[in-house]
């Protein structure tokens, strides 16, 4: 069955209308005589049967009619006029809202993110940090990395990487730690994760101190508070390697806690896009590449 033909004209005519509810200005707007915008808005009427604007003194006002359709168009207008946009010198500029944990997109994503745009200069990826509490519906977000265990619900998610946990310290703290037993005495930074230390301690057969002192939400803070010397933390060893390799840190032990990994998710509900697919197809590779 045929679809009956919108009558476009007509309804840019009645949104312009809308805004300023005054036709003079409407025409100016649209390049139109006053005369011409009063026809396409009559005839639009008379198409639904409906009175639209009423008539006042100062110029126009909406209809309850006109009050339900006017928000409508203007929405679909500005999403045609957005989509439009994004094509420039042949291509469609494809804009990707992406959230990421803040220390992932620090130590990992930043230093590799030029080579994705060398890749795919026709994505705009927009980069949101957060510290793994995010809400992809309400936040607006097409895809974010997360650490965790690849279980959130309505979302598909996609393991990167190991997100398993090191104990790290200043160079001059490590000459200290000989033994699993010297942590007890040390100072201890702590994440919001509170059960990593203790976990950390079973691992050993050791019971865990008590843990004082400030609580931390990003692995990037504890890392650094490590690094001046005022403790030791733990963080994923997979983001801090560099930090090691050039002595900002030292791993007083080579143990790993199993902690969780590094997922890059979106909605179930959501279709993929052409530039999403490429993100992933590109950091599934680089990631595979930098191990």
């Amino acid at each position: 069955m045929d679809r009956p033909q919108l009558p476009l004209n007509a309804l840019r005519a009645f949104e312009a209308a809308s805004r300023h509810l005054n036709l003079t200005r409407a025409a100016i707007e649209l390049c139109v005589t006053q005369a011409a915008l009063s026809h396409q808005i009559r005839g639009l009427e008379e198409r639904l049967g409906v009175r639209l604007f009423r008539r006042v003194p100062r110029g126009l006002v909406l209809t309850e009619e006109g009050i339900m359709l006017a928000p409508v168009l203007t929405r679909s207008f500005d999403e045609m006029s957005d989509t439009l946009d994004r094509f420039a010198a042949g291509h469609y500029h494809e804009t990707i809202n992406l959230g990421v944990v803040n220390s992932f997109a620090t130590e990992w994503l930043i230093p590799r993110i030029a080579d994705f745009h060398r890749l795919h200069p026709s994505i705009d990826l927009r980069i949101h940090t957060n510290n793994n509490r995010v809400d992809l519906a309400g936040e607006g977000l097409d895809l974010a990395i997360r650490f965790g265990d690849g279980s959130w619900h309505g979302a598909a998610a996609i393991r990167l990487m190991s997100g398993a946990m090191t104990a790290v310290c200043s160079p001059e703290l490590a000459t200290r730690l000989r033994r699993v037993e010297d942590l007890l005495s040390a100072s201890l930074l702590r994440s919001y994760r509170a059960s990593e230390w203790e976990r950390w301690f079973s691992m050993h057969d050791l019971p865990a101190p008590q843990l004082r002192g400030p609580v931390f939400d990003t692995s990037l803070a504890i890392a650094e508070m490590a690094a001046r010397g005022n403790g030791v933390g733990l963080v994923p060893a997979a983001l801090f390697s560099a930090w090691v390799e050039t002595g900002r840190l030292v791993r007083p032990f080579r143990a790993e806690l199993a902690a969780g990994d590094y997922w890059l998710t979106r909605l179930h509900a959501n279709p993929d896009t052409a530039g999403q697919v490429a993100f992933a197809d590109w950091i599934a590779a680089t990631v595979s590449g930098s191990e």
